[in-house]
């Protein structure tokens, strides 16, 4: 499996047959978060590759939950069917079984070649463990007294029950974006690595390059920071687990009034704004809230850093390094994996010392230089045409599989053949 094809060279025969594709996700639309963006992602790059493509939701942007192009904005997916259900509100603790019950009713009232799931639902044909698995998260994210308090909530029980049916079922398959969750999947829960598809995330290329937005960079820059000789990017929501404090720590042992830290995502700034205060950083922490911007923002600093606790895999990866910007992150961030040495310095989540030394290696402004080159050399084979292809061939995979256990034949095509993918070990590896 290729996963080097650019927008332009996507190659459909003509006497492919399209498949009926149904996609669940809780949210739909563009911008609205990680999961929901990938997955309008895939929607509108299956529809433009020649697929038929239902999303079942709980809710989208408006113009495009009322579904085939209404708004006639450039964010609509002409010829896409939304299908909105109803699945309790975002603050109800059942909320994740109550949109599984609905998804599963709407599905059976329709006919798909392939159900493809992008959030914890009960029954598909392929399920993206996007965020790797719930169980790994909070064993990651909290302490041992935080951890065993939550599996006792009704909301974390049940996604952990949703999980655990999924893992066990082996008629389904499951997508991963890394190792780093494809190994705990098999290790933790028993899923056989035959299972597995492993394909990492996409990242636009275009949107997010510096070069374009290098005036408009400069500028936010000279507005937000202009004392600064150089700034480093924390961008992300969840500032706990994403690694906050120890960029701080790391900041406080950088004794260098030039050397700045932005964070740009959702939380509460307040308690972070009185942590800096109290480790006497000042001006030189800034906090940037959520931006529609980040193409601009990356364009306006030096690096990007994100030393997370754990994270499946984090988009802002592929995106600073798409923008050109030299990464520093964890070995507990999928993303990672895919980036050289040249490009990304990992360290160990949790270790200040080694952020300091990871920082302090980037800073002489030729070696950004020659990371942020290598960043971007290394995600521009990742295009969303290039993941929807890898995504068409599993599901005509997964058609050819059915249909063959039946005892029947189906004709998917010239060039399709009914083999299964034989796994974690078939296809783009990360390094």
């Amino acid at each position: 499996m290729t996963l080097g094809h650019g927008a332009d060279t996507v190659r459909r025969l003509p006497e492919e047959k399209p498949l009926r594709i149904a996609l669940i996700v809780e949210r739909f639309g563009p911008g609205t978060g990680g999961v929901e963006n990938v997955a309008w992602q895939v929607a509108r790059e299956l529809v433009r590759q020649g697929e038929t493509v239902s999303v079942i939701a709980r809710e989208g942007e408006p113009g495009i939950e009322a579904g085939v192009g209404a708004s006639g904005s450039e964010r609509d997916i002409p010829g896409l069917e939304v299908v909105r259900v109803a699945g309790g509100s975002r603050r109800h603790p059942l909320r994740a079984l109550a949109f599984s019950r609905a998804a599963d009713a709407a599905i059976r009232e329709r006919r798909f070649d392939v159900v493809h799931g992008f959030s914890r639902t009960r029954h598909q044909d392929l399920y993206r463990a996007g965020g790797g698995s719930h169980d790994d998260y909070l064993r990651r994210s909290f302490s041992p007294l935080g951890r065993a308090y939550r599996r006792w909530l009704p909301r974390h029980r049940s996604l952990l029950a949703l999980e655990r049916a999924v893992f066990a079922d082996a008629s389904q398959r499951i997508q991963c974006a890394s190792r780093l969750v494809a190994d705990r999947l098999c290790q933790r829960e028993g899923v056989a690595p035959e299972r597995i598809l492993l394909l990492p995330n996409a990242v636009d290329s275009a949107r997010f390059d510096g070069r374009r937005h290098a005036e408009a960079g400069r500028a936010l820059r000279r507005a937000l920071d202009a004392a600064a000789q150089s700034i480093w990017l924390f961008p992300g929501s969840g500032w706990h687990r994403k690694g906050l404090a120890l960029c701080l720590a790391a900041m406080r042992r950088i004794d260098d009034a030039a050397v700045h830290l932005w964070v740009a995502g959702r939380d509460d700034p307040a308690r972070w704004r009185r942590r800096v205060a109290a480790a006497g950083l000042g001006e030189r922490v800034r906090f940037l809230g959520p931006r529609d911007d980040l193409e601009v923002v990356y364009a306006a600093v030096d690096g990007l850093v994100l030393p997370t606790r754990y994270d499946a895999f984090a988009n802002v990866t592929f995106e600073g390094a798409a923008s050109g910007l030299p990464i520093v992150t964890s070995r507990s961030n999928g993303a990672a994996e895919w980036l050289s040495p040249e490009a990304c310095l990992r360290i160990e989540a949790g270790d200040p010392e080694a952020l300091v030394a990871a920082l302090r290696a980037c800073g002489p402004e030729d070696v950004r230089r020659r990371m942020g080159e290598a960043a971007r050399r290394d995600v521009l084979p990742h295009t969303w045409p290039a993941h929807v292809e890898a995504l068409r061939a599993e599901y005509r995979r997964i058609v050819a599989a059915r249909a063959a256990a039946r005892g029947h034949e189906v004709d998917l095509g010239p060039g399709h053949t009914p083999d299964r993918p034989r796994g974690i070990e078939r296809g783009a590896r990360p390094r």
